[in-house]
């Protein structure tokens, strides 16, 4: 019996790593310095979730995303932006790993590429 391949086997993937949000800016843009001498604007965006099962009129969930902005023009915007400003951000959500005083520790961010306020 010859076996074939799924539909699924036949298409070739390429990983993507593409982030497109729109949110409201909920913390002011903070830069950091870091020991390489590279400098970061971080800041978070809040999300309302739109397929949320919430009932009884309570308050729609939401995601609080870290935003990291490391090219200059990234930078220049985030330190622009107002709390509870309206914007877009696109970008690649990244892992980030650092040496804590209880060892090593990382976290999830998503690294702007461009910040458009709305």
């Amino acid at each position: 019996m010859a076996q074939t391949k799924s539909r699924r086997e036949e298409i070739a993937f390429e990983p993507i790593n593409e982030v497109y949000l729109v949110g409201r800016v909920s913390s002011l843009a903070i830069e950091k310095q870091l020991p390489s001498g590279d400098k970061v604007v971080e800041f978070r965006v809040v999300i309302s979730r739109t397929n949320s099962n919430s009932k009884g009129g309570k308050k729609h969930p939401v995601d609080t995303l870290d935003i990291a902005a490391w090219s200059s023009k990234a930078r220049r915007a985030a330190l622009a932006l107002k709390v509870d400003s309206w914007i877009e951000v696109n970008g690649a959500v990244r892992r980030r790993f650092w040496q804590a005083p209880t060892g090593l520790a990382s976290r999830w961010q998503v690294e702007a590429e461009e910040i458009i306020r709305l």
